[in-house]
């Protein structure tokens, strides 16, 4: 939806734009194509390939800056290089990149055999093979119910236990055997692993906690009148940026017994518009699309007051 992103930022020339999931640079390169001399970029990702992939690009281009970090960091990154109430527009893009997927090396994909990691940072925290054979049977069903939505948690958490006291999981299609021999069949082209894989790669890498943390951040560090662009994927995260950008639209928060003006309610935000979808010509180019969820919506002068 990289069309939809910089309409919905409505990049100024001379603008200041904070990419925090730089992934392989599409939005940040659309960005740039927009801006003039004096705009510029900084960008954001934890994945070692992402950085390596910022640096080619930065060789290039004066106006991109990057920087290897959680988007959990924002407002220190943000504020590292001077720019707190300085940035015209934001854009987070989550969950996982189509070249992070594609990569069997990098274990977060159950189409090819490959080490059992799903880690966005893999030199930082634990493993998804780590997690799984360490992991208590009780912990591993509440994980896949809540962070996957799978209704067969119960089951895939005790064949997972009952597999790793064999020998210790490592290996993807290992998962995804394991998983597949106590899940019905679900609908056609849907793998039977699909949830637990989403599951396990969201508890590794923490991506709940780092969606609501970074959040509040993109609010403090934007000027007034400053654009946040989010693309959500799963019902989870459109529900996080659902609500904070409704909480943060609705203003101050008094008790319903007591009357105030509507200059006195102050809202953070102002919600740009619906949400958006992809259309089906990007569906049919990039499957990978079908889910993503676009909201925007731009901070007020009452944010920071």
């Amino acid at each position: 939806m990289t069309r939809e992103v910089v309409q919905a930022l409505n990049v100024q020339v001379d603008g200041t734009y904070v990419d925090a999931t730089f992934g392989r640079g599409g939005h940040t390169r659309a960005i740039l194509s927009c801006l003039g001399p004096a705009g510029r970029v900084l960008a954001i990702d934890r994945d070692p390939e992402a950085h390596r992939c910022a640096k080619q690009m930065s060789e290039a281009e004066s106006r991109l800056t990057f920087v290897q970090a959680s988007f959990s960091e924002l407002f220190e990154m943000v504020n590292s290089h001077g720019l707190v109430h300085r940035v015209t527009g934001l854009v987070l893009d989550l969950g996982v990149s189509s070249p992070q997927l594609d990569s069997h090396e990098r274990g977060f994909s159950f189409n090819g055999d490959g080490p059992l990691d799903m880690r966005m940072n893999p030199d930082m925290g634990q493993s998804a093979a780590e997690w799984l054979n360490t992991v208590t049977e009780e912990r591993l069903r509440n994980c896949l119910r809540e962070l996957g939505e799978e209704r067969y948690s119960r089951r895939i958490a005790r064949a997972v236990v009952a597999a790793r006291a064999s020998r210790p999981l490592s290996r993807t299609l290992e998962l995804a055997d394991i998983v597949a021999h106590v899940v019905p069949s679900r609908e056609p082209g849907k793998h039977p692993a699909t949830r637990t894989f989403q599951a396990i790669r969201m508890q590794v890498n923490q991506e709940l906690g780092e969606l609501k943390s970074v959040l509040p951040q993109a609010l403090s560090v934007l000027e007034p009148g400053g654009r946040l662009v989010v693309i959500s994927f799963h019902s989870l995260e459109h529900r996080a940026v659902k609500q904070f950008l409704r909480q943060s639209a609705s203003g101050d928060r008094y008790p319903p017994d007591l009357p105030v003006t509507h200059d006195q309610i102050r809202p953070a935000v102002k919600i740009l518009s619906k949400p958006l979808r992809p259309g089906q010509q990007e569906i049919e180019t990039n499957p990978r699309a079908r889910s993503a969820v676009l909201r925007a919506a731009e901070k007020t002068g009452h944010a920071d007051s």
